[in-house]
């Protein structure tokens, strides 16, 4: 592999959505074919604790599932390293040292601390791990001396905070850590079937491995433009989720076709979503075929995790001893 390197991760907390696809996943698929990058990706289940740290029985499921999806949307083991976060004891050195460093006002004033306990007020937060994730996710940036992390703009302070403990740890002791670059994505906005950001919290997600009747009824249950009550009434398609799906799953043609009869009142709501069932459908089949070949062949899957969690690991090793030497604190004495 040649090229700068560039790494990011998920939290295995489910299945992955058409959200992740498009949000991340297809960025992920093109960095690492366009053939600049040297790309990592990891599966950061302790960052799922941080969480859901008291329902944990799903987490080695979800890991090989989330794993078998990447693979389904197009990653390449022989282009791609794809890695478990806690098969790299490494990381979890890098945190704690990184965190003997970091101001604890960093870690308070990250607008995403805030923001999720607000948001998930049925899960208990105050804890320091949930606090501190941030140093965790600066830690599996950093490990890699990473150029660049692939991100959208809501994840900006995530990165930047890592630039601030990458800085300061190389003013304390020695420049070791290149300083991340965020790589901006541009994300379409997909909202789920309710008309909310879609999630797997709220119940409205449609499912990367979505086929067959289960997605027809997903996309039939879809929000439309909430002034469009009889089929006889114009629609807004600038305004209604479905067209926006069009516009990913359905041919150029197509979409200047629906957004016509769609303002004329030409077609109706339901045969709309009819045709945009049957082009997410068509859309998905590739990456359905190579899921159900993973899935068939978990032993496959293991070998790609084992393999990625050893080219992982041989680096992470070279930066700990790297760290460890400038912080003068060894092993060996």
């Amino acid at each position: 592999m040649t090229g700068k390197r560039i790494l990011s991760g998920m939290r295995p907390t489910g299945k992955l959505h058409l959200g992740n696809l498009y949000g991340a996943l297809s960025n992920w698929v093109a960095l690492q074919d366009s053939g600049g990058y040297d790309c990592y990706y990891f599966v950061a289940d302790w960052h799922a604790l941080t969480s859901d740290y008291a329902k944990t029985e799903d987490i080695r499921a979800n890991t090989v599932d989330m794993v078998i999806d990447w693979l389904a949307a197009g990653l390449d083991p022989a282009k791609s390293t794809l890695f478990i976060q806690s098969s790299v004891k490494e990381h979890a050195e890098l945190f704690l040292l990184l965190s003997m460093i970091t101001p604890l006002a960093w870690l308070e004033r990250n607008p995403t601390y805030k923001e999720m306990k607000d948001e998930l007020t049925e899960k208990d937060l105050s804890t320091f791990g949930f606090l501190g994730y941030p140093v965790l996710q600066a830690a599996d940036i950093i490990m890699y001396k990473a150029y660049g992390v692939p991100v959208g703009v809501d994840q900006l302070p995530h990165v930047e905070l890592t630039r601030e403990i990458a800085r300061r740890f190389n003013f304390l002791y020695r420049e070791i850590f290149p300083i991340p670059e965020p790589l901006l994505t541009e994300v379409p906005k997909l909202l789920g079937i309710d008309g909310r950001k879609m999630s797997k919290s709220y119940d409205n997600s449609i499912f990367m491995s979505d086929r067959g009747e289960a997605l027809q009824k997903k996309v039939a249950a879809m929000f439309t433009d909430p002034q469009r009550q009889r089929k006889r009434d114009p629609g807004r398609p600038e305004l209604c989720n479905v067209f926006t799906f069009h516009g990913l799953y359905s041919s150029a043609a197509t979409v200047a076709e629906m957004e016509a009869a769609c303002r004329s009142a030409a077609i109706g709501c339901t045969e709309c979503k009819r045709r945009l069932a049957d082009a997410i459908a068509a859309g998905l089949r590739p990456i359905h075929k190579r899921r159900d070949h993973y899935l068939a062949n978990p032993g496959e899957v293991r070998a790609i995790i084992e393999d990625g969690n050893v080219r992982a690991a041989r680096i992470a090793k070279a930066t700990l001893a790297e760290v460890r030497d400038a912080m003068k604190i060894s092993h060996e004495l």
